[in-house]
């Protein structure tokens, strides 16, 4: 099985925790603007990662990933079985994907991705601004639904924590620190889905090119 994508994409990410959950062995290829070959380009024609290909199979996106990963291997089960269960999991891993990213991404792209990756200039004040008009909004939307269990839904890891918690994370590499005074049900979240084995160990993976971000100016693909 191998996965085409690249750190530090919380769409990559979302994928690699799941991977990593369900224990299922996997190789990681570098892909997306612009690298990636031939082989990611049948996996995904229109160049969106991450890509999947299994043997004689191919899927990309994130969401389609993990729905296939999850019926392969349904333990342990990461999609709620349970109707209400399963239609809540669903809609956290849409709000991550476009509610969220939406800003997250605004933030992330014109203050690491376009200057570090892709060599331009980003849009700082965009950043700037979704940073101070748009986020606050979601991240007390996230600690207003957390429950005291600390999981988002059925008291346990599902799909919904792994899929908010990967665009966060990002933005913990290019905003200040979440005030744990005002949120303080995200930041222990968080900090503790960071703890478990899956999420420290992919975490370990990408910090060598977290730490260049901090220190280069550009970075080569």
């Amino acid at each position: 099985m191998i996965l085409y994508g690249m750190r530090p994409s919380p769409f990559v990410r979302k994928v690699l925790f799941y991977l990593e959950e369900k224990g299922i062995d996997f190789e990681l290829r570098p892909a997306g603007l612009g690298i990636g070959g031939e082989e990611f380009a049948k996996a995904s024609p229109f160049g969106k990662f991450p890509a999947l290909v299994d043997g004689d199979f191919s899927i990309s996106d994130s969401s389609a990933i993990v729905h296939y990963l999850e019926t392969l291997y349904p333990e342990p089960n990461l999609i709620p079985t349970e109707a209400k269960a399963r239609a809540r999991a669903v809609w956290f891993d849409e709000f991550a994907d476009t509610v969220l990213f939406a800003t997250g991404g605004k933030i992330f792209f014109n203050r690491i991705v376009a200057p570090k990756f892709m060599k331009i200039s980003g849009d700082l004040a965009a950043a700037d601004a979704a940073e101070r008009n748009e986020l606050p909004r979601l991240l007390d939307y996230i600690e207003g639904v957390l429950p005291d269990s600390g999981f988002l839904i059925e008291d346990r890891l599902t799909l919904a924590d792994i899929a908010v918690a990967s665009p966060l994370i990002n933005l913990a590499y290019c905003c200040p620190p979440m005030d744990s005074a005002t949120h303080p049900r995200l930041c222990r979240w968080l900090n503790m889905l960071k703890t478990r084995p899956a999420f420290a160990s992919v975490l370990e993976e990408e910090r060598p090119l977290i730490e260049a971000m901090a220190t280069q100016p550009e970075l080569v693909l």
